[in-house]
């Protein structure tokens, strides 16, 4: 009897998952392997909204395989000394990963390997698992180079990279009697988690992607940037935690066509455009990627960025968005540009300050996206314009007209009609008093004035 085990990482699934479909297509048997990694616990990335959306998917995988006549091992402790217990106690002769991209992946592989030999058992890395298109797969042509820099020719040549095939949910899956497990973990019990925090698992990622499908996809291009219409997908924690298969998305969205579907593919291949940038670079993700030198304000900005974590920063537009991520551990994607702007711009504080702000809630906080999109909004990553500043009153005007969405964020402006409600400053002084709403941290002039000063800007 031949036996394989599937090491499950981020791509907690059963539909889609080549790693899975290769162990059952060559062993008898296949231990299906989930560890609660230390290392994990001990780097502070297991926050509690993550931890929280990880059970719920650990459980719906769990109950997915049994389904099948299987089960979900769970195991706590060290990655590579686990696995390695589980082949010694079941003789199994392969396990197949998932390729990742961040350094913790790549240490966690080259670890895996040297566990793996002590035993005589193969690792069987797999591309394509969670990326559509592995990165590394396209460079830029006769240049030397590993990786794109600037995200157009990317997804010119992303576009046209040849695809891999889906892959059905097995029908049955054989586990072994022998390895004990912990059990899934659950999310009660965890303190912390935002009170809004979206319900995690395969089961639920489905259900939404067909939502999504039938209800936003046409209309997403003209509607994706809508702050109070909450029209963009909401899959990204489906695809940090691998519910979702990026390849089957892509493959649905370009059989559905049009303009929705179109935009909606060059959203995904953002994320991938980050993956392959921190793959070629992984120091990235805590160094800038180019650096300019920017001396960040560090001590004489903690009030700043209090008031910036807690939504008071004067600026509804920017507390509404603060106030959603503390509510449900996530933020519009509009909302993030405006409000890491405003840090790193703004109130010009280091870039690292609001990703860990961000790491510390949001239930989508992949390493990859999440710290070189705030590399590329602080001008020291692949943004090709890195002196943008995007104004918060003007964005308010443009992507939240009538201020429905800062009014569902900031109930103590529901009072102001319309498009007032965006500068509460203007104001008779008796109106403001009505209002228990801080005034502004710094005027949007003032906070210009010293960003072109720090930067060297005429």
């Amino acid at each position: 009897m031949t036996v394989s085990v599937v090491l499950f990482t981020s791509d907690l699934r059963l539909h889609d998952h080549p790693p899975l479909h290769s162990a059952l297509a060559s062993a008898d048997e296949v231990v299906p392997l989930f560890v609660l990694d230390d290392a994990i616990e001990d780097t502070g990335f297991a926050a509690p909204n993550r931890r929280a959306f990880l059970a719920d998917c650990l459980r719906d995988l769990d109950s997915g395989l049994r389904d099948r006549g299987g089960r979900l091992v769970v195991r706590r402790g060290d990655v590579a000394e686990e696995v390695r217990r589980i082949v010694s106690e079941t003789g199994a002769g392969d396990v197949h990963l998932a390729a990742g991209v961040s350094g913790y992946a790549r240490r966690r592989e080259e670890r895996l390997r040297g566990a793996l030999a002590d035993v005589d058992c193969r690792l069987r890395v797999h591309d394509a698992v969670i990326t559509a298109v592995p990165p590394g797969a396209v460079t830029p042509s006769g240049t030397g180079r590993d990786h794109f820099a600037v995200f157009t020719p990317y997804f010119r040549r992303w576009s046209g990279a040849q695809s891999r095939a889906l892959f059905g949910a097995p029908r049955t899956v054989r586990v072994p009697a022998g390895p004990g497990s912990v059990g899934p973990p659950s999310r009660a019990g965890i303190p912390g988690v935002s009170p809004g925090l979206a319900e995690g698992g395969e089961i639920q990622g489905r259900r939404s992607l067909t939502a999504w499908r039938r209800h936003g996809l046409g209309r997403y291009e003209e509607r994706h940037d809508d702050l109070a219409g909450d029209a963009t997908s909401r899959l990204s924690p489906h695809l940090h935690f691998g519910t979702l298969s990026p390849t089957e998305l892509v493959h649905r969205a370009r059989a559905a066509g049009g303009p929705g579907a179109e935009a909606f593919v060059r959203q995904l291949c953002w994320r991938e455009f980050h993956h392959q940038v921190l793959a070629a670079r992984p120091s990235a993700a805590r160094s800038d990627y180019r650096s300019r030198h920017d001396r960040w304000r560090t001590e004489s900005a903690a009030g700043d960025i209090a008031a910036w974590q807690e939504g008071r920063t004067g600026y509804p537009l920017v507390d509404a968005a603060m106030r959603q991520l503390l509510h449900e551990g996530w933020m519009h994607n509009r909302g993030r540009l405006l409000a890491s702007s405003f840090l790193v711009k703004t109130l010009y504080v280091d870039w690292r300050v609001g990703a860990r702000h961000f790491l510390d809630l949001l239930v989508d906080g992949d390493i990859a996206n999440n710290q070189l999109n705030w590399q590329w909004m602080a001008g020291t990553g692949t943004d090709s314009r890195p002196n943008r500043v995007l104004n918060p009153v003007l964005q308010a005007k443009r992507y939240d007209p009538d201020g429905a969405y800062v009014r569902r964020w900031v109930p103590e402006l529901a009072g102001i009609d319309g498009g007032a409600v965006h500068e509460p400053w203007k104001l008779r002084a008796e109106e403001r008093a009505r209002y228990a709403y801080p005034e502004p941290v710094i005027g949007l002039a003032e906070g210009l004035a010293r960003f072109r000063e720090a930067r060297g800007l005429d």
